[in-house]
């Protein structure tokens, strides 16, 4: 992901436009990222519900994903599932 500071947004915000068309892009504020530029689409579609890429808070959770991952934390920790 190519990252720009917020000086860069201001002075090149036609560079930093242009690279959000293609792909989000981080800005920073004293070497720390503080926002992600994405376009209206790359937006819409990480909120669309059953985007698998979506982040649910704790108590969120749908009770079918709650459980795969229960299963398989139960079974990482048996010691099962890791490749060699």
């Amino acid at each position: 992901m190519r990252s720009f500071s917020l000086t860069d947004l201001s002075n090149k915000s036609g560079e930093v436009v242009e690279a959000a068309y293609v792909a989000p892009v981080d800005i920073t504020r004293r070497g720390k990222r503080k926002f992600v530029l994405m376009t209206a689409e790359q937006y819409d579609r990480l909120r669309r519900a059953g985007d698998p890429r979506r982040v649910y808070a704790v108590g969120e959770t749908p009770d079918d994903l709650a459980d795969a991952f229960a299963a398989d934390l139960e079974r990482l920790a048996a010691g099962e599932g890791y490749e060699e």
